[in-house]
């Protein structure tokens, strides 16, 4: 790589840094060089930048990270998720009806369901309900519509609706990014109705996300943290988050 290239690279990692983006306008007057030369800089950059939507990003930074892909989603940290679900499990009672959350982190709980509990799930996840449908004491509730196959799971105008009309006792919701300060959010803009529903609606809501989601932000904003009344995770953030006693955050669960 030239230098002067790599001049103009480290200027715009500077301009980076903060986690923000640049359009390709602005990165070309910030070096002083045509959008041309910033296009020709960018692709020397060995894939440490690149562009999204005619924005300049960091490759690495976890928002701008490629959509969501189920089965790439199914071998990450499963020991990790067996564990939370198994915390999560904690809270099922006798009777309760169960709104369970799209995505692979959930997964878990449905094999956790005891089989001499009768039990209502409400889902519009369809691996959630494949993993139901043959449980014999497990009523099942699945909300459909358009189906997503990247997420596995459906849309349609009234599932908020649908959801309001339940009697939910916990909603086990997952997320792709939780923020101190951001909230909780997910890659699919077709998720945050069913789950602001489920949060609304339910008497109890347990967020689930393990130490990889911590500290992330995802597209999809669905719910400020002090919307839960737990908080089960492993990471190290949540042991910070356990510590303080700020009041109206939610009690952090450390699995």
């Amino acid at each position: 790589m030239k230098g002067r290239s790599a001049l103009r690279l480290a200027r715009l990692r500077e301009a980076l840094a903060q986690g923000g983006t640049l359009h390709l306008s602005d990165a070309a007057r910030l070096c002083g060089v045509s959008e041309m030369t910033i296009r020709r800089d960018v692709a020397a950059s060995e894939g440490t930048m690149t562009f999204l939507g005619g924005r300049l990003v960091m490759a690495n930074d976890p928002q701008f990270a490629p959509l969501y892909d189920l089965d790439e989603q199914k071998g990450s940290h499963p020991l990790a998720k067996k564990r939370l679900c198994q915390r999560a499990a904690s809270f099922i009672e006798e009777g309760d009806t169960l709104f369970i959350d799209c995505g692979t982190t959930l997964l878990p709980l449905v094999g956790m369901l005891a089989p001499e509990r009768q039990l209502t799930v409400v889902t519009y996840a369809l691996n959630v309900a494949n993993a139901v449908s043959h449980l014999s004491n497990v009523r099942l509730v699945l909300l459909g519509g358009l189906f997503h196959a990247a997420s596995s799971s459906f849309e349609s105008d009234d599932m908020a609706a649908a959801i309001r009309r339940l009697g939910i006792n916990k909603a086990f919701i997952s997320a792709a990014g939780v923020h101190v300060d951001k909230g909780a959010s997910c890659f699919h803009f077709h998720e945050v109705g069913p789950k602001q529903a489920a949060i609304a609606n339910a008497e109890r809501r347990i967020l689930v996300a393990d130490d990889s989601k911590f500290g992330v932000v995802r597209p999809a904003y669905f719910a400020t943290l002090d919307e839960f009344d737990v908080i089960v995770t492993d990471s190290e953030a949540g042991r910070q988050l356990s510590t303080r006693e700020s009041r109206g955050l939610p009690r952090v669960m450390i699995a």
